[in-house]
């Protein structure tokens, strides 16, 4: 076996595995998610290096399309410490690479429609950090309340269910 075939054969093993960074758990529960896309998110080597340490924050951020592309803007991806004078901009608009006929029916979709573009995870898959975009509409109050009394009726009847078992 030659060795350009043994490494195709790594690359497809390492595909299948993703490594979460971070998880916008606020934004499921704040938001109705409608439609899901992952892209892939231009970003320069120090952020890559920060991103690999596990911090960034998604809690604030949302995607905004401007002349025919998408950024990602309000994202915090902190300074890496060891890059010196070459860091980058903690909070900078960031580029998502996504096909045209992509941007066309699914940010455009929430341009028209006053919904939001809402990033759900950020994680790396083969070597490169993706983005999971959530087209989301805001929750009215009442869909909240009626949210946290489900899970309020699902924990008594687990808790009821374990006290039966002992």
């Amino acid at each position: 076996m030659a060795k350009s075939d043994k490494k195709k054969d790594d690359k497809k093993k390492d595909d299948g595995i993703e490594r979460v960074v971070s998880d916008n758990r606020e934004a499921r529960f704040r938001y109705e998610i409608l439609k899901e896309l992952e892209c892939g998110i231009a970003l320069v080597g120090s952020e890559v290096k920060s991103l690999r340490c596990g911090t960034v924050s998604l809690k604030e951020s949302y995607a905004k399309v401007r002349k025919d592309e998408v950024y990602l803007v309000n994202c915090d991806i902190p300074q890496y410490i060891e890059a010196n004078r070459f860091n980058h901009k903690s909070k900078r608009d960031r580029k998502l690479l996504m096909h045209r006929r992509e941007i066309e029916k699914f940010a455009k979709k929430a341009q028209e429609q006053g919904m939001t573009l809402v990033p759900l995870k950020l994680y790396f898959r083969g070597g490169r950090a993706k983005l999971l975009l959530g087209l989301c509409r805001g929750l009215k109050l009442h869909d909240k309340r009626q949210q946290l009394k489900d899970r309020d009726m699902k924990m008594d009847a687990r808790r009821a269910f374990l006290a039966r078992r002992k």
